[in-house]
């Protein structure tokens, strides 16, 4: 007669969760109502300071150091922040900061507004996911109202730059740019109007075409439009020009240099004169590179690599301005 089978039984139990000395596990509604309370309190921070009626926040780090300020970038980059949730809000100010230069605790406020609503809307029973995709519908909603209340502008009509000039002051209300801001718009206007281009029935503005250059030492309104393009460069020897008009540009992507070789080589000279036939050679290479430029009748050389002592002395002496160590996209705009 066969013996009964046994049953077989698995192991079975609780997991075991190993946590650090001093540190607390919270899951479900506990731990979603802990991250909107840290949400929330970096955007309370921040409300005091928001609007005409906003006030300073003193900061003090740990060295004593004392910073007075009521921008929201430079508050929440100041503040020792550690929690997760609220380290979200700092990384949104952040982004907006690097984006758009400004609106930093609009967007801190804003955030913690749609997260205090959530927080209603959970206590009703509303799962997080539910309302997550509702704000997603209001958000897409938003833009089509923004789509449909917005007024074409025609940009070959008479009082276009007026138009557009609006549209610019419009975006220049931060502190930054408030005692500047009709300059810096007039600025906008002609900048943009300067590389705008019509493919087809629309008009394309590249704004990679735009470059904007800072340099301390003046104001904002000091600020001006350069029609070209613009080299932050020195030339490369003292002697050469400074101003050349009606300029014909030779444009170097390889150096003014004697190459190197591709291999290791080791040169042994045991008398004076190889040595001086060896650096006039040198000087004969680089001169005939010279020569070249003068003959094809360059007056400025921009050389996107290096340029030779040597071949910075022979231009000189040619009138030629030459400058190195030029960026690709700055050569690709030349």
């Amino acid at each position: 007669m066969a013996a009964a089978s046994q049953p077989v039984y698995e192991p079975t139990g609780i997991p075991v969760i190993i946590l650090k000395e001093g540190t607390s596990r919270s899951a479900g509604r506990d731990a979603l109502r802990a991250n909107i309370m840290a949400a929330l309190t970096i955007a309370e921070m921040l409300k005091t300071t928001y609007g005409p009626k906003g006030m300073d926040k003193m900061l003090v780090d740990a060295l004593g150091d004392v910073t007075i300020t009521n921008d929201g970038a430079t508050i929440l980059d100041k503040m020792d922040v550690q929690h997760p949730a609220a380290k979200m809000l700092v990384q949104i100010a952040k982004g907006q900061d690097e984006e758009a230069g400004d609106g930093t605790k609009t967007a801190v406020i804003f955030a913690g507004e749609l997260l205090k609503r959530a927080e209603e809307l959970i206590d009703k029973g509303l799962h997080p996911t539910i309302i997550v995709s509702g704000y997603k519908r209001a958000l897409d909603y938003a833009i089509q109202v923004a789509n449909n209340i917005a007024e074409s502008v025609d940009v070959e009509s008479s009082d276009a730059d007026a138009i557009l000039r609006k549209v610019a002051l419009s975006a220049l209300t931060s502190k930054a740019v408030h005692g500047a801001r009709e300059h810096i718009a007039d600025l906008v206007v002609k900048s943009v109007r300067q590389v705008a281009e019509k493919r087809g029935d629309k008009w394309v503005v590249d704004l990679d075409n735009v470059q904007v250059i800072k340099k301390k030492g003046a104001g904002l309104v000091d600020s001006l439009l350069v029609y070209g393009v613009v080299l932050d460069k020195e030339v490369v020897h003292p002697a050469m020009p400074r101003r050349v008009e009606n300029a014909k540009i030779a444009l170097l992507d390889a150096p003014l240099e004697v190459e190197k070789p591709e291999i290791d080589a080791e040169i042994r000279i045991s008398d004076p004169l190889q040595m001086k036939r060896f650096l006039e050679e040198k000087e004969n290479i680089l001169r005939d590179m010279v020569e070249k430029i003068t003959a094809v009748g360059a007056n400025v050389v921009i050389c996107q690599k290096g340029i030779d002592d040597v071949a910075q002395h022979y231009l000189a002496k040619k009138g030629i301005m030459a400058v190195r160590r030029v960026k690709r996209s700055d050569m690709e705009k030349l």
